[in-house]
Protein backbone atom coordinates (compact mmCIF):
# COMPACT_ATOMS: atom_id res chain seq x y z
CA UNK A 1 0.00 0.00 0.00
CA UNK A 2 2.62 2.04 1.00
CA UNK A 3 4.95 1.94 -2.33
CA UNK A 4 1.25 2.62 -4.15
CA UNK A 5 0.48 5.51 -1.96
CA UNK A 6 3.72 7.21 -3.37
CA UNK A 7 3.29 6.24 -7.02
CA UNK A 8 0.04 7.53 -6.95
CA UNK A 9 0.98 10.96 -5.34
CA UNK A 10 4.19 11.43 -7.95
CA UNK A 11 1.71 10.74 -10.74
CA UNK A 12 -0.70 13.67 -9.35
CA UNK A 13 1.90 15.77 -9.30
CA UNK A 14 3.64 14.99 -12.40
CA UNK A 15 0.25 16.18 -13.49
CA UNK A 16 0.92 19.49 -13.15
CA UNK A 17 3.14 19.64 -16.19
CA UNK A 18 0.35 17.82 -18.15
CA UNK A 19 -2.69 19.36 -17.25
CA UNK A 20 -4.08 15.41 -17.93
CA UNK A 21 -7.42 15.39 -15.03
CA UNK A 22 -6.88 11.66 -14.85
CA UNK A 23 -3.69 12.51 -12.36
CA UNK A 24 -6.39 13.23 -9.89
CA UNK A 25 -8.29 10.04 -9.89
CA UNK A 26 -6.25 9.85 -6.67
CA UNK A 27 -8.13 12.45 -4.87
CA UNK A 28 -11.23 11.46 -3.16
CA UNK A 29 -13.62 14.18 -4.26
CA UNK A 30 -16.22 13.93 -1.52
CA UNK A 31 -13.86 14.14 1.24
CA UNK A 32 -10.45 16.22 0.12
CA UNK A 33 -9.34 18.98 2.66
CA UNK A 34 -7.43 21.63 0.87
CA UNK A 35 -5.42 23.39 3.01
CA UNK A 36 -3.29 25.60 0.11
CA UNK A 37 -5.40 28.57 0.49
CA UNK A 38 -4.76 29.65 -3.09
CA UNK A 39 -6.55 26.36 -4.50
CA UNK A 40 -10.25 25.85 -4.40
CA UNK A 41 -11.78 22.97 -2.50
CA UNK A 42 -11.86 19.14 -3.95
CA UNK A 43 -10.43 17.39 -6.96
CA UNK A 44 -12.10 19.75 -9.40
CA UNK A 45 -10.35 22.90 -7.70
CA UNK A 46 -6.72 20.41 -8.66
CA UNK A 47 -8.08 19.73 -11.94
CA UNK A 48 -8.45 23.55 -12.72
CA UNK A 49 -5.53 24.15 -11.08
CA UNK A 50 -3.54 21.60 -13.18
CA UNK A 51 -5.54 22.44 -16.79
CA UNK A 52 -4.57 26.49 -15.63
CA UNK A 53 -0.38 25.71 -14.73
CA UNK A 54 0.19 23.33 -17.42
CA UNK A 55 0.00 26.66 -20.19
CA UNK A 56 3.41 27.99 -18.66
CA UNK A 57 4.91 24.67 -19.73
CA UNK A 58 5.82 24.00 -16.07
CA UNK A 59 8.56 20.76 -14.95
CA UNK A 60 8.24 18.66 -12.12
CA UNK A 61 10.54 17.13 -10.54
CA UNK A 62 9.96 15.15 -7.14
CA UNK A 63 13.31 14.84 -5.69
CA UNK A 64 12.22 12.95 -2.23
CA UNK A 65 9.06 10.76 -1.45
CA UNK A 66 8.56 9.28 2.11
CA UNK A 67 4.86 7.96 3.87
CA UNK A 68 4.43 8.10 7.41
CA UNK A 69 1.23 5.68 8.63
CA UNK A 70 -1.41 7.49 6.29
CA UNK A 71 0.56 10.17 5.09
CA UNK A 72 2.40 10.70 2.16
CA UNK A 73 5.24 13.53 1.66
CA UNK A 74 7.31 14.80 -1.08
CA UNK A 75 10.16 17.35 -1.16
CA UNK A 76 9.99 19.12 -4.80
CA UNK A 77 10.87 21.12 -7.66
CA UNK A 78 8.62 22.84 -10.08
CA UNK A 79 9.52 25.32 -12.81
CA UNK A 80 6.59 27.58 -13.75
CA UNK A 81 7.41 30.85 -14.96
CA UNK A 82 9.51 31.08 -11.92
CA UNK A 83 11.00 28.33 -10.38
CA UNK A 84 10.35 27.14 -6.60
CA UNK A 85 10.26 24.82 -3.99
CA UNK A 86 8.21 22.88 -2.49
CA UNK A 87 6.78 20.59 0.36
CA UNK A 88 3.67 18.38 -0.30
CA UNK A 89 1.58 16.61 2.19
CA UNK A 90 -1.16 14.15 1.56
CA UNK A 91 -3.54 12.02 3.80
CA UNK A 92 -5.07 8.97 3.05
CA UNK A 93 -8.07 7.00 3.42
CA UNK A 94 -7.27 3.96 2.04
CA UNK A 95 -6.52 4.18 -1.85
CA UNK A 96 -7.25 7.79 -1.67
CA UNK A 97 -5.93 11.27 -0.52
CA UNK A 98 -8.68 13.03 1.39
CA UNK A 99 -6.34 16.01 2.61
CA UNK A 100 -3.53 18.29 1.39
CA UNK A 101 -1.08 20.34 2.89
CA UNK A 102 1.78 22.11 1.28
CA UNK A 103 4.80 25.12 1.62
CA UNK A 104 6.40 26.36 -1.41
CA UNK A 105 8.98 29.42 -2.23
CA UNK A 106 10.78 30.84 -4.84
CA UNK A 107 13.66 29.32 -5.27
CA UNK A 108 17.03 30.83 -3.82
CA UNK A 109 20.61 30.15 -3.91
CA UNK A 110 23.23 28.53 -3.75
CA UNK A 111 23.88 29.17 -0.57
CA UNK A 112 27.20 30.26 1.17
CA UNK A 113 28.81 26.84 1.27
CA UNK A 114 27.17 25.79 -2.63
CA UNK A 115 24.28 23.74 -1.71
CA UNK A 116 21.11 24.30 -3.19
CA UNK A 117 17.82 24.28 -1.72
CA UNK A 118 17.46 20.27 -2.83
CA UNK A 119 20.93 18.32 -3.36
CA UNK A 120 21.62 15.80 -1.03
CA UNK A 121 20.73 12.10 -0.18
CA UNK A 122 17.03 10.88 -1.14
CA UNK A 123 16.66 7.61 0.11
CA UNK A 124 15.20 7.29 3.61
CA UNK A 125 17.39 4.55 5.60
CA UNK A 126 17.30 3.39 9.58
CA UNK A 127 13.40 2.78 9.45
CA UNK A 128 13.60 1.19 12.50
CA UNK A 129 14.47 4.41 14.34
CA UNK A 130 11.23 6.33 13.06
CA UNK A 131 9.93 7.19 16.00
CA UNK A 132 13.11 8.01 18.00
CA UNK A 133 14.05 10.58 15.36
CA UNK A 134 10.76 11.99 14.95
CA UNK A 135 10.80 12.44 19.02
CA UNK A 136 14.01 14.01 18.25
CA UNK A 137 12.96 16.80 16.04
CA UNK A 138 9.98 16.91 18.19
CA UNK A 139 11.71 18.29 21.18
CA UNK A 140 14.49 20.33 19.10
CA UNK A 141 11.10 22.19 17.52
CA UNK A 142 9.80 22.82 20.96
CA UNK A 143 13.12 23.30 22.68
CA UNK A 144 15.28 25.03 20.40
CA UNK A 145 13.01 26.62 17.67
CA UNK A 146 10.16 27.56 19.46
CA UNK A 147 11.56 27.98 23.33
CA UNK A 148 14.77 30.13 21.43
CA UNK A 149 17.17 27.82 23.85
CA UNK A 150 19.88 28.11 21.62
CA UNK A 151 22.00 26.57 24.54
CA UNK A 152 20.90 22.93 23.23
CA UNK A 153 21.66 23.40 20.39
CA UNK A 154 24.62 21.14 20.85
CA UNK A 155 22.66 18.37 22.03
CA UNK A 156 20.41 17.70 18.85
CA UNK A 157 22.50 19.14 16.26
CA UNK A 158 26.26 17.20 14.98
CA UNK A 159 28.59 19.87 15.35
CA UNK A 160 31.32 17.87 13.18
CA UNK A 161 28.87 17.42 10.50
CA UNK A 162 26.11 19.52 9.29
CA UNK A 163 25.06 20.28 5.82
CA UNK A 164 22.59 23.28 5.65
CA UNK A 165 20.64 23.79 2.29
CA UNK A 166 18.55 27.06 3.36
CA UNK A 167 20.10 29.31 1.04
CA UNK A 168 21.11 32.18 3.56
CA UNK A 169 23.00 30.00 5.69
CA UNK A 170 26.03 28.15 5.70
CA UNK A 171 27.31 24.27 7.25
CA UNK A 172 28.32 23.91 10.71
CA UNK A 173 26.95 24.55 14.31
CA UNK A 174 28.34 27.85 14.31
CA UNK A 175 26.33 29.41 11.51
CA UNK A 176 23.28 27.69 12.71
CA UNK A 177 23.48 29.54 16.16
CA UNK A 178 24.08 32.78 14.55
CA UNK A 179 21.17 32.48 11.72
CA UNK A 180 18.96 31.85 14.54
CA UNK A 181 20.12 34.15 17.14
CA UNK A 182 21.24 37.18 16.06
CA UNK A 183 19.49 38.77 12.60
CA UNK A 184 22.48 40.64 11.55
CA UNK A 185 24.01 37.58 10.51
CA UNK A 186 20.74 36.34 8.29
CA UNK A 187 20.34 39.14 5.97
CA UNK A 188 18.12 40.81 8.85
CA UNK A 189 15.70 38.19 8.64
CA UNK A 190 13.82 37.93 11.94
CA UNK A 191 12.20 34.60 12.24
CA UNK A 192 10.13 33.26 15.55
CA UNK A 193 8.33 30.15 15.49
CA UNK A 194 5.34 30.05 17.81
CA UNK A 195 3.63 26.30 17.03
CA UNK A 196 4.40 23.09 15.90
CA UNK A 197 1.34 21.26 14.00
CA UNK A 198 2.88 18.35 13.09
CA UNK A 199 5.97 16.10 12.58
CA UNK A 200 6.26 13.08 9.71
CA UNK A 201 8.87 10.75 9.51
CA UNK A 202 10.09 7.87 7.19
CA UNK A 203 13.57 6.25 9.08
CA UNK A 204 16.28 9.17 9.14
CA UNK A 205 14.43 11.59 7.10
CA UNK A 206 11.57 13.95 9.78
CA UNK A 207 10.06 16.88 8.79
CA UNK A 208 8.37 19.49 10.86
CA UNK A 209 5.38 21.72 9.63
CA UNK A 210 5.26 24.84 12.28
CA UNK A 211 3.46 28.37 12.24
CA UNK A 212 5.22 31.71 13.14
CA UNK A 213 6.12 34.82 11.37
CA UNK A 214 9.31 36.09 9.58
CA UNK A 215 10.26 39.84 10.24
CA UNK A 216 6.42 40.16 11.51
CA UNK A 217 4.74 38.25 8.44
CA UNK A 218 2.71 35.50 9.52
CA UNK A 219 4.11 32.52 7.83
CA UNK A 220 4.71 28.60 7.60
CA UNK A 221 8.02 26.57 7.74
CA UNK A 222 8.08 23.21 6.62
CA UNK A 223 11.80 22.08 8.02
CA UNK A 224 13.15 18.28 6.80
CA UNK A 225 16.10 17.13 8.55
CA UNK A 226 18.61 14.07 8.30
CA UNK A 227 18.92 12.41 11.34
CA UNK A 228 22.43 10.32 11.98
CA UNK A 229 23.73 8.64 14.94
CA UNK A 230 20.79 10.32 17.43
CA UNK A 231 22.29 13.80 16.17
CA UNK A 232 20.14 16.51 13.15
CA UNK A 233 22.67 16.31 10.45
CA UNK A 234 21.74 17.83 7.25
CA UNK A 235 18.56 20.69 6.52
CA UNK A 236 16.03 21.84 4.46
CA UNK A 237 13.49 24.23 4.25
CA UNK A 238 10.70 26.30 2.83
CA UNK A 239 9.25 29.47 3.85
CA UNK A 240 5.77 31.23 2.80
CA UNK A 241 3.75 33.84 4.58
CA UNK A 242 0.39 33.06 5.02
CA UNK A 243 -2.45 34.84 3.12
CA UNK A 244 -4.20 37.02 4.78
CA UNK A 245 -8.35 35.54 5.53
CA UNK A 246 -9.66 37.85 2.77
CA UNK A 247 -8.13 35.85 0.06
CA UNK A 248 -8.44 32.51 0.28
CA UNK A 249 -10.13 30.30 -1.70
CA UNK A 250 -11.03 27.68 0.80
CA UNK A 251 -11.70 27.64 4.41
CA UNK A 252 -9.68 24.95 6.17
CA UNK A 253 -6.73 27.45 6.81
CA UNK A 254 -3.17 26.64 6.25
CA UNK A 255 -2.74 23.88 8.43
Amino acid sequence: MTTIRKERICTLLKGIETGDEASVAVVNPDKYIQHNPQTDEGGEGLAALFKRLAKSSPRVNIVRIFSDGDYVFGHTEYDFDTSRVGFEIFRFEGELTVEHWDNIQPREGPNPCGHSMVDGPTEAVDLGKTEFNRELLRSFVDEVLINRRFDRLEHYVDKKSYTEHNPRIGDGLPALRSALSDPASSQGVIIEYDKMHRILAEGNFVLSVCEGSVNGVHSSFFDLFRVADGKLVEHWDTTEAVPPRSEWKNDNGKF
